[in-house]
């Protein structure tokens, strides 16, 4: 991150117990809502390692399921203040946490990472999202303002219904089942092409986030990126999310998730994985 960049939210030591207090579907995500009285308010971007307090593994004869990374979508202040999660079930751990319901206990640590900052206030904010990658552009916009616009793209209709959990928000879908047919990015293209005063914010695939690095880099725009990667630990002691930038490598538990776009040479997205 550059020299502008705070001190991140640093997280209570060791895991917590938040109780999940709603669960909502849109399409073909779950949404869990958990209070969290005994954790500092996170910063957007900035993520938690997620587990289920009970019945969490496949069996007693069975490899445990790791901790899942996950972005927070939205932080409620309140008596408890409690945090928002999107989820999606594409495997045997998300599906654990796609199961819990309201009275069910979500083990947790954090937030960790770092998160996004307001890197020019004089530029007009944009917010680039795709698929899961959208949950840290929500509790973003809430900071920035509700009218900060959001570009969204989904592989089709189901998945655009997360749309929703974001405000002044344009889709596009892949099969065009829900607004416009095609990339997100071509949203991007349009709009830098119609007044490129502007500062990028962007959380999503890798192959989304290197086209929006491209579109950013030729027009001199400045961008913060989201990375999704694997992350086994969230403490940088595991390794598993090292990413290439041009000083080196780092662990984007630590250094990020969230980079400055020019830290980042061409290709070297396309070598994060799925974080989810």
């Amino acid at each position: 991150m550059s020299a502008a960049t705070p001190e991140r939210t640093t997280a209570p030591f060791g895991a917590r117990t938040a109780v999940i207090t709603a669960r909502e579907r849109h399409g073909a995500y779950i949404v869990l809502r958990c209070n969290d009285p005994d954790g500092p308010r996170p910063q957007a971007g900035q993520f938690y390692m997620l587990m289920a307090a009970g019945r969490w593994g496949g069996g007693s004869q069975e490899r445990p399921f790791l901790p899942r990374a996950f972005s927070v979508l939205r932080w409620r202040p309140g008596d408890p203040q409690s945090l928002d999660f999107l989820l999606e079930d594409v495997g045997p751990g998300t599906e654990r946490l796609c199961e819990l319901s309201p009275g069910d206990g979500l083990s947790l640590v954090g937030p960790l990472g770092r998160g996004f900052t307001v890197a020019d206030p004089s530029r007009r904010a944009l917010l680039v999202g795709g698929g899961v990658g959208i949950a840290p552009l929500a509790i973003w916009q809430d900071e920035l303002g509700a009218e900060t616009p959001a570009l969204l793209g989904f592989r089709d209709g189901a998945h655009a219904a997360g749309a929703q959990l974001l405000r002044a928000a344009r889709v596009a879908t892949d099969d065009g089942s829900h607004g416009h047919h095609g990339f997100v990015t071509e949203l991007l293209q349009d709009e830098l092409d119609d007044g490129g005063h502007a500062v990028v914010y962007a959380c999503g695939p890798p192959a989304m986030l290197e086209a929006v690095r491209l579109l950013c880099a030729v027009r001199e725009i400045p961008a913060q990126l989201a990375l999704e990667s694997g992350m086994a630990c969230g403490f940088g002691a595991c390794f598993g999310c090292v990413v290439q930038t041009k000083a080196g490598f780092i662990r984007l538990c630590l250094e990020g998730p969230v980079l400055d776009a020019e830290q980042l040479g061409p290709g070297t997205i396309a070598h994060a994985g799925p974080r989810h």
